[in-house]
């Protein structure tokens, strides 16, 4: 996916959340994010969708903290939410190409990583307000190529990175397999940081297949374990594995 396509969604999926959260109210827990309350949801993406900001629209070169979580509650936050949203996809639909600025995962260029980041931080969390409302059949589907890309960066990039947890003693091989969008990934699980590369390659330990999203919300831990609409054959501790140890935690 491109960049414009990345805003376009990033637009689309805030807009879901914010009014997902707004009519579920903001003291409806979350059950996705257990222990979440629809005010949580909103002070946690917010805050991402400013301190995101700060990058593309300041050009900070290093590192720099979020900026806090607001006291906020009520109609108050859900103004601050629509605005630093807004605000955020103003800066990336602005920002020029050539854009410098810090990242944390391997992507074409700062302004290509920003805006596939955000847009998939916020689609998860757009999914965490809809389980608020009790949506699981009725919920806004995630777009087979969106979700498809969101497996890509969580597999090839938050996990590729020396800080994740999935390991294990007993090395295996993760087969991901989407069955819409054509895309597989093997993911090579040890005692090291994961491996994933977009093939087929060698035989896989366990696998997992289902439609883009279906996969995309299961590896996020969104979809409940076991899910019919993930089909999983081979050596379930792999699957489990993940499920274990897979989130990603600001």
């Amino acid at each position: 996916m491109n960049i414009a396509e990345h805003i376009k969604y990033l637009a689309h999926e805030g807009q879901l959340l914010a009014d997902a959260a707004e009519q579920a109210g903001l003291d409806a827990e979350v059950p996705t994010c257990p222990d979440w309350r629809v005010r949580d949801l909103l002070r946690h993406t917010g805050m991402v969708h400013r301190w995101a900001t700060g990058f593309v629209v300041e050009g900070h070169t290093s590192y720099r903290p979020g900026p806090g979580e607001p006291g906020l509650d009520g109609a108050p936050l859900l103004a601050w939410f629509r605005e630093g949203h807004a605000a955020l996809v103003s800066g990336l639909t602005a920002a020029p190409a050539a854009l410098e600025c810090w990242t944390f995962l391997p992507a074409p260029s700062p302004l290509a990583f920003w805006a596939r980041r955000q847009v998939h931080e916020t689609t998860v969390h757009r999914v965490d307000a809809e389980s608020a409302l009790g949506l699981v059949a009725g919920r806004s589907p995630v777009d087979a190529a969106l979700a498809a890309d969101g497996v890509d960066e969580l597999l090839c990039g938050f996990h590729g990175r020396e800080k994740s947890r999935v390991r294990t003693d007993e090395p295996g091989t993760l087969r991901v397999r989407t069955t819409d969008t054509g895309d597989v990934w093997s993911v090579r699980l040890s005692a090291e940081a994961p491996r994933a590369s977009r093939d087929a390659d060698g035989p896989a330990d366990c696998e997992l297949s289902g439609t883009a999203e279906a996969l995309h919300l299961t590896l996020w831990n969104r979809l409940r374990p076991g899910s019919p609409a993930v089909t999983l054959t081979g050596d379930a501790r792999l699957a489990r594995l993940w499920r274990d140890t897979s989130a990603v935690t600001w």
